[in-house]
């Protein structure tokens, strides 16, 4: 079982809701947390066991920050808003991706990538993170 950390914009929030519905036999299968609001919309949605942790603003993107250094995300699924006309600070997301890169996690950032990392998931492709775990 991997642990698979979900993160959404709230105007994303009902795409990663769609997302989950969609792939909910599979994500079943592993472990999902997320910060409050998505916590609780994707199980809202799905009727999924999802680790809440704090609200994002009350340092809910901290801890999964803290999740994510101390290897304890094995992929992460992240919606963010993008609006070009009105480029916003991106400070939360830019870390979470960096510690992504920096922590060899996968990571999702749309909803094409998001389908494929979930579908070589159901696959087997990232059995790898349970190995690395053990050493």
């Amino acid at each position: 079982m991997l642990s698979i950390a979900l993160h959404a914009d709230n105007e994303k929030k009902n795409l990663l809701d769609n997302f989950c519905i969609a792939y909910k036999n599979i994500l079943s299968k592993h472990h999902l947390l997320a910060t409050e609001s998505t916590a609780n919309h994707v199980k809202a949605a799905t009727g999924l066991e999802v680790s809440s942790l704090l609200a994002g603003r009350l340092g809910g993107n901290r801890q999964l920050e803290s999740a994510i250094a101390n290897e304890e995300v094995d992929l992460l699924i992240s919606f963010e808003r993008v609006d070009l006309d009105h480029i916003q600070d991106k400070a939360d997301q830019s870390a979470l991706i960096r510690l992504c890169d920096l922590y060899n996690i996968p990571v999702a950032t749309n909803l094409s990538t998001a389908e494929c990392l979930i579908l070589g998931l159901a696959r087997g492709d990232l059995d790898w993170r349970n190995e690395i775990r053990h050493v």
